[in-house]
């Protein structure tokens, strides 16, 4: 069983960057693919990022591509979330999941087996 906990999120304006940062306990976390989702109020969890077990490999939604980056750093049972050009939309909660498929990076909430408390990510314009 993996635990994780998020942190990193609060207020930043239009243009400005955040570092999200997920906790795991637990030695399974490095076999485990891992991937942030988010959700704005009144609206369904959306897929942000995805990573495989061991960081090769990335996927991301279109609305964050070329502004966020995901990364994982399995020594420290952590996976990170660096979000840059921030817009007004990207304010929601922020959540991470562990996969233990650990090589397919799926879009769909359904794979992910485990989830954090979640982050409040607010962005002013």
């Amino acid at each position: 069983q993996v635990q994780l906990v998020e942190s990193g999120g609060g207020l930043v304006q239009t243009g400005g960057s955040l570092r999200l940062s997920c906790a795991a306990s637990g030695r399974a976390f490095s076999s485990y693919a891992m991937a942030w989702f988010r959700q704005a109020p009144g609206k369904e969890r959306e897929f942000v990022a995805a990573i495989n077990y061991i960081g090769q490999a990335t996927r991301y939604a279109d609305s964050v591509k070329g502004r966020f980056t995901i990364s994982r750093d399995n020594a420290k049972n952590t996976v990170y979330l660096q979000m840059n050009s921030l817009k007004a939309d990207d304010t929601a909660i922020y959540y991470c999941g562990a996969d233990r498929s650990g090589v397919i990076l799926r879009a769909s909430a359904e794979a992910y087996e485990y989830w954090g408390q979640g982050t409040q990510v607010t962005v002013s314009s």
